[in-house]
Formats: C-alpha cells, sequence, structure tokens
C-alpha cells in the first residue's frame, strides 16, 4: 500500500485544527467536483483523493491512527491488541507479541489468515508472513474485525432537504438507506456492520457514506439558512409593489416597501433548510434584493428623470 500524505493533500499542516480540514475540504471538493469536470478523469481520481483525506482526517479517532500508523492505521486496532498482548507476557517477535511461543493470533486451522487480513499488515511492516502459523487462537481463531469501507453519495440540494430513501451499490451490493432531512455536504454517516467480512468469522466492518450536495442554481445555502436574491425593477423599488419568490416548498409572496435599497435584506422564519434529525425546527430563507435598471429610457422619460433630480435639489 502506497504512503498517501492526507494532510498534502487538503494543503493543511499537520498542527491543523478540524475548522481548517473542512474549510480546505469543501473549497478542494467544490474546485474538483465530478459534476464540475465531467470530462476529466484527473479531477475525478483528485476528488476521490481529496474525499479519502478528509475521511480520515475530519475524524478525530481516525486521525490519531493515522497519525501513529501512517498507510497502516486502519490496522491500529490489531496492532494495539499485539503490543497489549506482549505486555501481558506474550511472545516475542521482535518486540510484538503474540507471534511466539504463546501463539495468541495463530490460525485454528494451522493455516495464514487469508482474506488480507492482520497478517497482510506484518507482511508490509516485515517483508513476511512473521510465521503465523500453528496453534489455536485464544481469541476464538484468529477472528477480526473486517475492513471499514467508504462510500459517496451525491444529492441535489433539494434531495438533501427531504428525508428519502435510496439504494447505493457497495462491492456489488445493494444498500437501502434512509436519508435523513437536513444532511450536509461533506457529511460522513456511518452504516454499522456494513463494511467488509471479517476475517475467520469476525465481525463485519462499517459503511461511511459521505454526502456531496451539488450546488443549487437558485439558492445558496449557509447552515440551515437558505440565500436567493430577488431581483426587482426600478420602479417597484421606488414605489413599492409585489414580488414572487421562490422557496423550497414553492413560490411566496412577498410585499416590497417604497424605497426598497440594492443589498436589503428580507428574513423569512422557518422557510430556510430543516434542521438535521430535529423534526419540525428550518433554518431561515434570506431574501437580497437588487435592483435592476432600464437601459432603454426615452428621451421622455429621461426628463421626467431630471426634473425628479432638480427637485431633489
Amino acid at each position: 500500500m502506497a504512503y498517501i500524505d492526507y494532510y498534502k493533500v487538503l494543503g493543511v499542516d499537520k498542527a491543523a485544527s478540524q475548522a481548517d480540514i473542512k474549510k480546505a475540504y469543501r473549497k478542494l471538493a467544490r474546485k474538483y467536483h465530478p459534476d464540475l469536470n465531467p470530462n476529466d478523469n484527473n479531477a475525478k481520481e483528485k476528488f476521490q483523493e481529496i474525499n479519502e483525506a478528509n475521511e480520515v482526517l475530519s475524524d478525530p479517532e481516525k486521525r490519531k491512527k493515522y497519525d501513529e500508523y501512517g498507510e497502516n492505521w486502519k490496522h491500529a486496532d490489531q496492532f494495539e491488541a499485539q503490543k497489549k498482548a506482549r505486555q501481558q507476557g506474550g511472545g516475542g517477535f521482535g518486540g510484538f507479541g503474540g507471534f511466539g511461543g504463546g501463539g495468541e493470533y495463530y490460525s485454528s486451522d494451522g493455516g495464514d489468515f487469508g482474506g488480507g487480513g492482520f497478517s497482510d499488515f506484518f507482511e508490509q511492516m516485515f517483508g513476511g508472513r512473521g510465521g503465523a502459523r500453528g496453534g489455536r487462537s485464544r481469541a476464538g481463531g484468529g477472528a477480526y474485525r473486517g475492513q471499514d469501507l467508504n462510500a459517496e453519495l451525491n444529492l441535489s440540494l433539494r434531495d438533501a432537504a427531504e428525508t428519502h430513501k435510496q439504494v447505493i451499490n457497495v462491492n456489488g451490493k445493494s444498500v437501502r438507506i434512509t436519508i435523513p432531512a437536513g444532511v450536509a455536504n461533506g457529511q460522513v454517516i456511518k452504516l454499522k456492520g456494513y463494511g467488509g467480512e471479517g476475517p475467520n468469522g469476525g465481525p463485519k466492518g462499517d459503511l461511511f457514506i459521505t454526502f456531496v450536495i451539488a450546488d443549487d442554481p437558485i439558492f445558496k445555502r449557509v447552515g440551515d439558512d437558505i440565500h436567493v436574491t430577488a431581483s426587482i425593477d426600478l420602479f417597484t423599488a421606488i414605489l413599492g409593489g409585489e414580488y414572487e419568490v421562490d422557496t423550497l416548498k414553492g413560490k411566496v409572496k412577498l410585499k416590497v416597501k417604497p424605497g426598497t435599497q440594492p443589498g436589503t435584506k428580507v428574513r423569512l422564519k422557518g422557510q430556510g433548510f430543516p434542521v438535521y434529525k430535529k423534526d419540525g425546527q428550518f433554518g431561515h430563507l434570506i431574501v437580497t434584493y437588487s435592483v435592476s435598471i432600464p437601459d432603454n429610457f426615452t428621451d421622455e422619460q429621461k426628463e421626467l428623470f431630471r426634473q425628479i433630480q432638480s427637485m431633489n435639489k
């Protein structure tokens, strides 16, 4: 397994805070998202690498294992078990207990660990199988937890606003999941027991799903609030009137006050994004007015504006 420097992938320092990691990931994910680079295989590979790095560094426990064991961080639990066994009086093998006379982690059938299990870890570390043969494991036949798996699920902003069921394919298997309303871009959820098979009858690993939510052409999500721009004409801005604005639930009419300035914001309470796993709670819809100025005034209309201008001097 080639070593990948996840900190370098995200362009952050090893001492970076979780907030720094999150910010760096979001910036790079937007840049290399497949939807924005449909014919760029390099961007697709970079996007996958970015998600892999984020999946590890955004989880404090995984990050700690990665910092200590590098590319072998997924085997950290087994490695720690070996160290513990040695401390409790297990055999040697260069200071790593369990592979000497104690026979702690030998295969129950007298063979090597199969299916890319723990023995592969020691093969990578020391260049050989380490003599893992013979004897019966005290830990139930050398059973180990299966490998965790990672998957991405692409959603639109409107999909993410609704609780719904979806089927995803993981290693050739269809997994039906319920997606709660309010999930965020880059958010990771864990499905316990949906990962790889455990060697020698051990428990399955977990499945980690990262949500990738595409930008919406109308709405911009900021936390649980949604921002939208309402372009009103000059006369409505001056004299007041009505404007239909889009929400996630359809259009609503707004009353525009006379003398509305460009950049004026109006907040529609409870018309924003659903709050994750909090039924009945929503953010707000923030409407920002922009004023569209016509460029085809007649000479008569321009004269009227001049008269208004002179009256305000």
